[in-house]
Formats: C-alpha cells, sequence, structure tokens
C-alpha cells in the first residue's frame, strides 16, 4: 500500500432525489366520457447508500469524486400505474469506515461487515395521485399530491482499520521489521524516523493454520496529541485493536519513561484506548546480551507483561505470538466496535 494511495480521510457532498408528483387523471375510454379519478403515486427518489466491501483498503477510490447525485422519482400516470423510482447510488467504503456530520461530528453510521448498508440520505417520497383523495363526498378530486424534495449534505467518511493487534512505538523502534518478519507484508524500511506515513497491514499466521491481523501505524512522539510529528491523525486506526503492542527499543535510555510517554499520548487521544490489554516488546534485543537483558528486566516498571524479541534473528518471536492470541482470545477481549 503506497503512501499516495492511502487515503483514510475524504468529505463528499450527497444529494439525494426527490419524489416524483402524483398523476391529477381521470379514467376516460369509449364507453366512460366521465370516469372517476385514476391517477398513479409518483415514484421514490434514489437513496444514497453506503456498503462495506472487505475488498477495499482505503477511500482512494472517493479522493476525486466528492459529488454523488440521485435520481428523481418518475411522475404518476393514469390508469394507477405509480411512476419509477429513482436509482440508488450505492457508494462502496472498506470495512472500519465511519461517517460523520461534517459540522457536529456525530457519528451517522460505521461499517464493520462485507455487504453491510447504511442509508446516508434517503431519498424523497413520491407524491399520491388524485385516486387517493376519492371519497363519498368528493368523488372526483382535482388535486394530487406533490413528492417530497429530496436533501443535499456534506458528510465526513472516515477510515478506521479493522485489526486485531496494533503496534505501538516511537519512530525507529522496529515496528516495520516485525510487521516483515511475522507476516508477508512489505512495509517501506529505512534507518530514519517516520519511514511509516500510512498504516501498513499483515496478516500473521499462527499455530494449527489460525491468523490474525497485524497493524502498523507511523511512529508517535512525545507531544503528538497536541499535533507534533504526525500528530494523531492515525491513532484511530488502532481504536478497533483487541490488543495493544508496545514496542521500544533495548538501546533506549528509560524504557519506562518511554513507555510512560506513549501510555499518555493514547489517553489524551482516547481514554478508552487504557482499558485494552497491551504487551511491551523490547526490540533488538540481540544486541544485549542475557546480563544486560536481566539487569534491563529488574529496571523495567510497567503494568503489562514484557517480552524481549529481535525480529533479526527472530529470538522470543514465537512466544510473542502466543502471549498476543492468548490476549485477543481471552474472554472479555476490549476490542471497539
Amino acid at each position: 500500500m503506497s503512501n499516495q494511495n492511502f487515503i483514510d480521510y475524504v468529505k463528499i457532498c450527497g444529494k439525494s432525489g426527490k419524489g416524483g408528483p402524483g398523476s391529477h387523471s381521470y379514467f376516460r375510454d369509449n364507453l366512460n366520457a366521465k370516469g372517476g379519478p385514476d391517477g398513479g403515486d409518483g415514484g421514490a427518489g434514489g437513496s444514497i447508500i453506503l456498503r462495506g466491501n472487505a475488498q477495499f483498503w482505503t477511500l482512494l477510490h472517493l479522493k476525486f469524486k466528492r459529488h454523488v447525485y440521485c435520481e428523481d422519482g418518475a411522475p404518476g400516470k393514469k390508469k394507477h400505474q405509480t411512476g419509477k423510482s429513482g436509482k440508488n447510488q450505492i457508494v462502496e467504503v472498506p470495512l472500519g469506515t465511519v461517517a460523520k456530520h461534517p459540522e457536529t461530528f456525530e457519528v451517522l453510521g460505521e461499517i464493520t461487515q462485507d455487504g453491510q448498508e447504511i442509508v446516508l440520505l434517503k431519498g424523497g417520497k413520491g407524491g399520491l395521485g388524485n385516486a387517493n383523495f376519492k371519497s363519498a363526498t368528493n368523488q372526483t378530486p382535482k388535486y394530487a399530491q406533490p413528492g417530497e424534495p429530496g436533501k443535499e449534505e456534506w458528510f465526513i467518511l472516515e477510515l478506521k482499520v479493522l485489526a486485531d493487534v496494533g503496534l505501538v512505538g516511537f519512530p525507529n523502534a522496529g515496528k516495520s521489521t516485525l510487521l516483515s518478519v511475522v507476516s508477508a507484508a512489505k512495509p517501506e524500511i529505512a534507518d530514519y524516523p517516520f519511514t511509516t506515513l500510512v498504516p501498513n497491514l499483515g496478516i500473521v499466521q499462527y499455530r494449527q493454520y489460525k491468523s490474525f491481523v497485524m497493524a502498523d501505524i507511523p511512529g508517535i512522539i512525545e507531544g503528538a496529541s497536541e499535533g507534533k510529528g504526525l500528530g494523531i491523525r492515525f491513532l484511530r486506526h488502532i481504536e478497533r485493536n483487541a490488543a495493544l503492542l508496545f514496542m521500544i527499543p533495548a538501546d533506549s535510555e528509560d524504557i519506562t519513561k518511554e513507555y510512560g510517554i506513549l501510555l499518555n499520548e493514547l489517553n489524551s487521544f482516547n481514554e478508552e484506548l487504557m482499558f485494552k490489554d497491551r504487551v511491551l516488546a523490547i526490540t533488538k534485543s540481540d544486541m544485549i546480551d542475557d546480563e544486560l537483558e536481566a539487569a534491563l528486566r529488574a529496571e523495567i516498571d510497567v503494568d503489562c507483561e514484557v517480552v524481549f524479541i529481535s525480529s533479526v534473528s527472530g529470538k522470543n518471536i514465537i512466544q510473542l505470538k502466543d502471549k498476543l492470541w492468548e490476549l485477543m482470545n481471552k474472554e472479555g477481549a476490549n476490542s471497539s466496535d
């Protein structure tokens, strides 16, 4: 997934179709010069519908399609014929897409399943034909109902990547390297900060043909919740994760302090992230010997389990998978819906 092709935020304008007017008509044939009312109802206007598509990973296809218009309903016809309804516009989006109001940021709907549909803007109802207004005291009504007008509104579509495990760490913590080792994903890897500019997903193979999805997001720095670095733009991608994997290199000056900074940034963004199960992985541990590892383990003071790993040598990678699988599948796992 290239940097240019990953779009997780778009703003679109939608306009639903207006309902067709009811028909003002009377029955006429060779034998009836003055028949009763036979005006049909107008057709309903087209609606804008969001539909989940598991084959989509980004909102790129909507980047240059900012306006979605629906057809209007056709007028009713004589002989009680209902007008044709306007065609609905189906907007396909990746799983994890959230629709919001652009001013109040109210959540209007979320797409989490393949084929799931949400009506974003409902088309106007068709008007009733004059046949509907016939009564004992008014047998030839001379009026019909107009159709309801359509609606035109702006919407925000945000993508929150659906993954089981989210990787959290500072730039150059080894997140992308781990993802490339445990999955077939090929994220960009280099020896400089902010190599990862967009989220990357990888499917991690586990025991007995089981698997889970891991998400690597751009590195967090102190003050990210205030907009520093890449800010909090990508933190929403870990809101749905069942477990979080914090990653800090073994050569960090103060592992406990860095863990606290990461935790504080997540708390500033969304307090609910504090309730997610988490593991701390000390990366690049192939650079230290057993004696130094024992000393570091004694110094680390955190509120979760600590695993020393090395993506290069494969040290404790299997044990890390076991722990993550245990957290994801324990009773009452904290996954956001």
